[in-house]
């Protein structure tokens, strides 16, 4: 099976990059390699080997966009919809927010599609609405692409056979969370069944990513090193200042917003930082905040963070904090000249929601990144 068999292969996204990385994963198929090392960033003025190529051949897959609320993701997935079906893939929006029973009335129109495929392609495992479709699943094969840290999370919980449970989520609700996370516990024990492959081959269960994680059992990992990506856009032209990269960490609770603000200040005087590139879950008042206090100039990104940096320009040096980018932009930007950095989350930059297993998940995000220079807490001190 071929990613040219629309009617076998059916994919899920709910964001940006999830779409991204099944553009990848549907280039990659055919000439996929293991997953392996980290290629090494070259030496600064380098080009890049990738050049430009036309869309896909033949038919494509077919895409079903799950659209969060938030404008920006929906700009973003909009921007992406078109490079998908630049590239002969056909793409459906979906609105399966909005309501309460607006899951419900998505999942009936699309049950006998669901039921029909031979491949599913997903881009968020923990999704409930994922999860929900997985109830209808009959195929015999099941792609996760690279959803970014939560892929870390995702191979090692089922590694464990644990619930499938977002890192960075914290307990309460009271009552009424706890009945329906009883409710819908069924529909979670089913898609954690269906994320571990079957015995003697008969369901098979791939993971697509760039993300350092090892394969468990029967469970294939593959590597997504952005080829797509670096065929298709570049090489940037290079500016001789620094971008920053946003994080959602205050907006998931995890962070306190007065140390982010100062840590972000901070990176801005140490490496002369001139650009901030917003993560699409920031909020307006934070980003003005942060503009007012550092003089930085905000950008807020029509694209995910990999296309935007290869079409350029960009700063020779790329900082961020622990998140997905310190794993795929070394791979997007191969062959550029740009070096991308890490910063540590000091402790004392969490919140009291934050939870033990937060603090440990981050300290682990940026042990695991290769290929990156890695900047101490320090460097972004706390505040008095």
């Amino acid at each position: 099976m071929t990613p040219s068999d629309p009617d076998r292969t059916l994919a899920f996204v709910e964001s940006p990059v999830q779409l991204l990385n099944v553009l990848e994963w549907a280039h990659a198929q055919g000439g996929g390699r293991l997953l392996g090392a980290v290629p090494g960033q070259p030496a600064r003025g380098g080009g890049s080997d990738a050049r430009p190529t036309g869309p896909a051949a033949g038919p494509g897959l077919r895409i079903v966009v799950l659209p969060p609320t938030d404008p920006m993701s929906r700009g973003q997935l909009r921007r992406m919809a078109g490079l998908a079906r630049d590239e002969g893939h056909e793409v459906r929006w979906k609105e399966a927010r909005g309501g309460r029973f607006a899951p419900f009335k998505a999942l009936a129109a699309l049950a006998r599609e669901v039921r029909a495929a031979e491949r599913v392609v997903v881009g968020d495992p923990f999704s409930r609405y994922v999860q929900l479709l997985l109830t209808l699943v009959r195929a015999e094969e099941l792609v996760v692409v690279d959803d970014g840290t939560a892929t870390m999370e995702f191979v090692a919980q089922t590694a464990r056979g644990e619930r499938l449970v977002r890192w960075h989520r914290v307990g309460g609700g009271g009552l009424p969370g706890r009945l329906r996370e009883l409710a819908y516990a069924p529909v979670s024990a089913t898609a954690r069944r269906r994320f571990t492959p079957g015995p003697a081959g008969r369901r098979r269960v791939e993971v697509f990513s760039s993300m350092p994680v090892t394969a468990h059992g029967a469970m294939t990992v593959r590597l997504n090193d952005f080829a797509w990506t670096r065929a298709r856009f570049g090489p940037p032209r290079l500016t001789k200042g620094t971008d920053l990269v946003g994080t959602s960490l205050v907006e998931t609770g995890v962070v306190d917003p007065g140390r982010y603000l100062q840590a972000v200040r901070a990176l801005t005087l140490e490496h002369g930082a001139t650009r901030y590139f917003a993560h699409r879950r920031e909020s307006p008042e934070k980003l003005r905040t942060l503009s007012e206090a550092t003089g930085l100039e905000i950008v807020r990104p029509d694209l995910p963070l990999e296309l935007i940096a290869r079409r350029g320009p960009v700063g020779r040096t790329i900082v961020s904090f622990p998140s997905t980018v310190v794993h795929t932009l070394p791979y997007a930007l191969i062959g550029t000249g740009v070096t991308v950095a890490v910063c540590d989350v000091d402790p004392s930059w969490l919140t009291p929601a934050a939870s033990e297993r937060a603090r440990g998940f981050l300290a682990g995000v940026t042990a695991a990144a290769r290929d990156v220079h890695r900047l101490p807490a320090q460097a972004a001190p706390t505040a008095g």
